[in-house]
Formats: C-alpha cells, structure tokens, sequence
C-alpha cells in the first residue's frame, strides 16, 4: 500500500521512509529526542536515534513534502480511498 501511493505520487516510498520522516518532522517541531527515541522510534538507545535521524537532507524532506501534498490536496476521498 506504502509503495503504491509512492508510485502514484511519484516518489519511491517504503514503510520505512513513513517512520523516519516522522521522526524527522517530530524532531524539526522540537519534541524531546528521548520521546522521538522511545515512543515514536522504539529504539533502545538514544545513539541509534540520533543515527537515525541524521540520514535524512533538508532537500530530500522538502522534496517528499512537496510531492505528497501537491498530490494529496488536488485528490477527493473517493479516488485515496475507493
């Protein structure tokens, strides 16, 4: 499902990229790095997290975000969701 709306978007999307850009925008929006770490990651070591977290450019978030909504926002609920 993941990689199918990444295909209709445009993009190569995995689960995985879902779960570190999340990450990211949590960490963008100031929320605790042991929170990121713990509740939204799972990780048992903060290292891991910070790792982590580093993998990701400004350029390839700002181009995913650009991609997702420019998509999203033209769609109705019946064609995301037949």
């Amino acid at each position: 499902m993941v990689k199918k709306a990444g295909q209709w978007v445009g993009i190569r999307l995995r689960p995985h990229d879902l779960r570190r850009h999340a990450a990211t925008f949590a960490s963008r929006s100031n929320v605790p790095l042991e929170i990121i770490s713990k509740v939204i990651l799972r990780h048992s070591n903060l290292s891991t997290t910070q790792i982590y977290l580093g993998k990701v450019s400004d350029a390839e978030d700002i181009r995913w975000i650009e991609n997702l909504y420019q998509r999203c926002c033209r769609m109705t609920p019946q064609i995301m969701w037949p």
